[in-house]
């Protein structure tokens, strides 16, 4: 663990005390204070934290379930590699569920909830056309997060929060499966075209072509 960026005690003010060391630790892992591959100890993330070793290891134990820790009874706790097949597998999940949420919201937003996502959609298309490939992916995660909570269906947000930093960990140097610039913001704008008409049927099918999922 490297010893140059120490982690700052945690405040759990109106927060769990758990979910607040499992936000850092998470955060940490993105951010490379925890690198890939690199053991951790709980009793020495405690220290640090401020906390019991309690919550780090309930921490820990939720990180391991999503899979960006490993661990070896009793010998070893250590921040997970992402592989090719993991990156693949991430990009398959993801794109398959966005569609499924797409189709869902399509007949349960109301209009301000559609609305925002129609900003957010024309923020990718505004990325797309610029190239920028790095904010099509923050609109897309965004446009992602808020259907979501449109469908208004508790199983499929749950997977999200509890999978977020494991989505985002291994969907970091994500590339638009259409490398044309113009023909995929095409996609895109018939994408929207078909959340504005609240078809989700041709959403999904839409949103997997872009995806080289179709």
């Amino acid at each position: 663990m490297t010893s140059d960026a120490p982690f700052t005690p945690v405040d759990p003010r109106g927060a769990i005390l758990g979910d607040e060391v499992y936000r850092v630790l998470g955060e940490a892992i993105l951010d490379g204070r925890l690198a890939p591959g690199e053991r951790v100890r709980d009793t020495e993330l405690a220290e640090w934290l401020g906390v019991s070793r309690t919550p780090v290891r309930e921490a820990l134990q939720r990180l391991e379930r999503s899979g960006l820790v490993e661990v070896s009874a009793n010998r070893w706790t250590r921040v997970s590699v992402p592989d090719e097949s993991m990156l693949a597998a991430t990009h398959e999940f993801i794109v398959y569920t966005m569609g499924n949420a797409v189709r869902m919201s399509a007949g349960r937003a109301d209009d301000q909830e559609l609305a925002y996502q129609l900003t957010l959609i024309d923020e990718m298309i505004a990325a797309s056309l610029a190239d920028d490939r790095g904010g099509l992916l923050r609109a897309s995660m965004e446009f992602f997060v808020a259907v979501t909570y449109t469908t208004g269906n508790r199983q499929l947000q749950n997977v999200l929060e509890e999978f977020e930093f494991a989505l985002r960990r291994n969907l970091f140097g994500w590339s638009p499966h259409v490398d044309d610039s113009e023909v995929r913001t095409d996609m895109y704008r018939v994408f929207r075209g078909a959340v504005a008409a609240r078809d989700g049927d041709r959403a999904e099918r839409v949103l997997r072509m872009q995806h080289g999922l179709g």
